[in-house]
């Protein structure tokens, strides 16, 4: 009974997308279970760049069978665009390929108008959401008043239910934030049509796979943002409003205990976050334009949801202990060292230190890392393009120390390197 979890270890972007796709060739199934469009994979196939931010990365793969698990907060209009790009592309997109809970939560213009409303409200303490409408979604799910995607299966229901919601979001948008009310009318009709397409796809994602995993199917759990952007576990407030870390997909996917497996944390080889919060190791100048890219490759370092430029850094083995232990990961897949080519040094942040204490571990968790100042440790770097190389033995000798100095640091072991972009551009480590 194979479950495999992917899981970002920083602060998401890592390469997600890149690994479920390597392990949904052995997969029959990929189960997505957080978040919502604010996430994005991106997946590369030759000339073809998938990016998606609903439907699981995996389904590219024509065996699989794509799930979207209960711990999401889904945008049926997004969802929607979506299922027509990839079969645009050539993917197939049907009900018996795409599978949505009935438990999923729904995101619609109300939520997406108070997220941004709320951000303008919170001015210099702005959390840097990307207003799609994810936490007010999630904060409804909480308030037990949120909209389940089961709902559109009885229309009548769904109309008033969703019209009340509409109403009642139109009284806050006005007298609490001054804004616009939304037109309620032209929602509710384009929502009953959403409804429609979606309703054949609506199932009990939590059967679905219990039973795949007893016949010995192996499913992979396709996590969402980062074990540092966790609403419990990471630098809270400047989080998401669910749970990325490995428990957070039994949690999302209805799965109880005692399924074998991999719990594979993807880790960059340096670090990036998107939006506001505290970032120790940030990099300014030379170096950080070398890391981010100049946006014009789709892997730069711009959001691939908001094409915002990310803030970049060198590689944080204190938060990658840290995530390490809150995922209990065995295995780890390391990004792009290809990018690290041609920076010279290369530094690995090992400790962080405040006043005259040295730190090896976050003293109490990652919520404020302000006061830290990083403790590097300075290694080699290499000129060898390494993009084209497919086995360890070819790496230059200054990659390989890279690499095993960040598993000395991490304990984990570093089972996949990726060296680019494209699906053939990694190298398996035995």
């Amino acid at each position: 009974m194979p479950l495999d979890i992917i899981i970002g270890a920083q602060w998401g972007d890592e390469g997600k997308g890149r690994m479920v796709d390597v392990l949904a060739a052995n997969a029959s199934i990929v189960a997505r279970f957080n978040g919502g469009d604010n996430a994005g994979h991106t997946v590369t196939v030759g000339d073809d760049i998938f990016k998606l931010h609903l439907i699981p990365s995996g389904v590219i793969h024509a065996h699989t069978i794509g799930v979207m698990g209960n711990g999401m907060v889904i945008n049926p209009v997004k969802l929607i665009e979506e299922m027509e790009q990839l079969r645009a592309a050539g993917v197939e997109i049907n009900p018996d390929r795409l599978k949505i809970s009935y438990a999923a939560h729904m995101i619609t213009p109300a939520h997406h108008a108070l997220d941004i409303a709320q951000e303008m409200v919170r001015g210099a303490e702005r959390i840097g959401t990307t207003g799609r409408g994810i936490g007010p979604a999630y904060t409804d799910k909480v308030d037990r008043g949120g909209l389940r995607m089961e709902e559109i299966l009885t229309p009548n229901d769904f109309v008033e239910r969703l019209g009340d919601h509409l109403e009642n979001t139109n009284r806050r948008l006005v007298e609490i934030y001054g804004a616009d009310q939304l037109d309620v009318s032209g929602i509710l009709q384009a929502y009953v049509e959403y409804g429609r397409i979606l309703a054949p796809y609506i199932t009990d994602v939590s059967a679905l796979l219990t039973d795949a995993l007893k016949r010995g199917e192996r499913v992979v759990a396709e996590g969402a943002q980062g074990t540092l952007l966790d609403l419990d576990h990471g630098t809270y407030p400047y989080v998401t409003s669910s749970s990325p870390t490995a428990p957070g997909a039994l949690l999302g996917l209805g799965l109880g205990l005692g399924y074998e497996g991999e719990i594979i944390g993807v880790t960059k080889s340096f670090q990036t976050r998107v939006g506001e919060g505290p970032f120790p190791t940030e990099l300014a100048g030379e170096v950080a334009d070398q890391l981010r890219g100049t946006g014009e490759q789709p892997w730069d370092e711009f959001g691939t949801t908001t094409r915002r430029p990310r803030r970049v850094g060198w590689l944080d083995t204190v938060l990658l202990r840290y995530a390490v232990r809150v995922n209990g990961f065995t295995a780890m897949a390391l990004t792009k060292l290809d990018i690290l080519t041609g920076i010279d040094p290369l530094r690995i942040a090992v400790a962080y230190r405040v006043a005259d204490r040295t730190y090896e571990n976050l003293p109490s968790g990652p919520k404020d890392l302000a006061p830290f100042e990083p403790v590097f440790d300075d290694l080699e770097g290499w000129e060898v393009d390494v993009s084209s190389i497919r086995t360890w033995s070819d790496l230059p000798g200054a990659a390989k120390q890279y690499i095993q100095s960040v598993e000395k640091y991490c304990g984990v072991k570093i089972r996949w390197v990726s060296v680019g972009p494209e699906r053939n551009q990694i190298i398996k480590i035995e």
